[in-house]
């Protein structure tokens, strides 16, 4: 069986058995534990679990289902960020279907409720959120692999949960304080998106197999210019990407006010009028689709959008480079994986 269905066998078996117990305590309880559902298996690539099932293959550990099912815990971490982020940017949808907070808003709607629905939704998105995070630390030390090995992958789990609420700070922070500069949303791109989506799940791969630190080290060198690759793509899909494929309205980024490495080289370039602009529409909910293609055009008249990819062609090379530089210390099978994860990742053709 393909491993993103098999990722997905044992996250439906784990969701299923969670549903349970909390459909046991008491009935109205099913709606709450049906977005969850819904919200982890309708959708997602299993990046991240992924990197961690291959890394974990590439340093010598064998294949086998409490294996899948301990990197799948990797999955309801990221639907954890996904709902908590989701309420913060204000995004109305996640993967085409509405976020975790508009879901709940329209039930409070639909059954005539007391109280303000958007609060409910919040409250929530929060609550759901924080369930997932408890599920994933669960999912990672029941899913029957060695007491040693958990132990030793929880040093790599536990930083990159906390690199990830470090990086979506800094975000938010970069929002309200305007700030457009390059270093910023590099160091936003690497500890929000770099780290957590390509570099960790490899390392947590690494200490599953009890990997020694030339692999650590090659995994890093893959990882980490790969990861910030991938970052940069979804930042270009998330202004000109195509909603069907990326699941959010066009130009939603824009809406939100992102501050990422393309509009920071975009105002580095932009004239007088291009920055008025930029400022008066960037992060403006009310931007609608002319306002859109009007900052797009900015971004392509800057050489903001060449060069993000230009950025984008290089890092790729880095990471191609580190990989081919550790051919003879990690298993070939893997190796070949990652050529394609590399492609896929640079590309998001998965």
């Amino acid at each position: 069986m393909e491993l993103k269905h098999r990722i997905e066998s044992a996250l439906t078996a784990f969701l299923d058995r969670q549903a349970a117990a909390i459909c046991g305590i008491d009935e109205s309880l099913g709606a709450y534990a049906d977005a969850v559902h819904s919200f982890v298996l309708n959708g997602g690539k299993r990046i991240r679990p992924t990197f961690a099932y291959w890394g974990a293959r590439g340093a010598g550990l064998a294949d086998s289902e409490e294996l899948v099912a301990c990197v799948a815990s990797l999955e309801l971490l990221q639907a954890s960020a996904l709902m908590h982020d989701d309420l913060i940017d204000g995004s109305d949808t996640r993967r085409g279907a509405p976020s975790i907070h508009r879901r709940f808003t329209a039930l409070h709607e639909r059954e005539c409720w007391s109280g303000r629905p958007e609060e409910f939704g919040a409250a929530a998105a929060i609550l759901l959120g924080d369930l997932c995070l408890a599920w994933s630390d669960e999912l990672l030390c029941s899913a029957g692999m060695p007491f040693r090995a958990v132990a030793a992958a929880r040093a790599d789990f536990d930083l990159m949960r906390t690199e990830v609420s470090a990086g979506q700070y800094l975000d938010v922070l970069s929002e309200v304080r305007r700030d457009v500069s390059e270093d910023t949303a590099a160091k936003v791109a690497r500890y929000k998106s770099a780290k957590y989506t390509i570099e960790r799940p490899l390392l947590i791969g690494a200490s599953l197999a009890g990997a020694d630190a030339t692999i650590r080290a090659h995994y890093s060198g893959i990882g980490l210019p790969l990861g910030e690759a991938f970052q940069l793509r979804d930042d270009v899909l998330g202004v000109f990407g195509d909603p069907a494929q990326t699941g959010k309205p066009a130009g939603d980024d824009l809406r939100e006010g992102k501050h990422t490495f393309l509009i920071a080289r975009a105002w580095a370039s932009a004239d007088n009028s291009q920055r008025a602009m930029l400022d008066a529409w960037l992060g403006n909910p009310a931007l609608d689709g002319q306002g859109v293609e009007r900052l797009r055009a900015i971004l392509m008249d800057t050489g903001a959008l060449a060069d993000t990819e230009h950025r984008i062609e290089a890092l790729a090379a880095q990471a191609e480079a580190a990989l081919e530089a550790s051919r003879g210390d990690v298993d070939a099978a893997a190796l070949e994986v990652f050529s394609g994860l590399l492609v896929g990742a640079v590309k998001r053709d998965f």
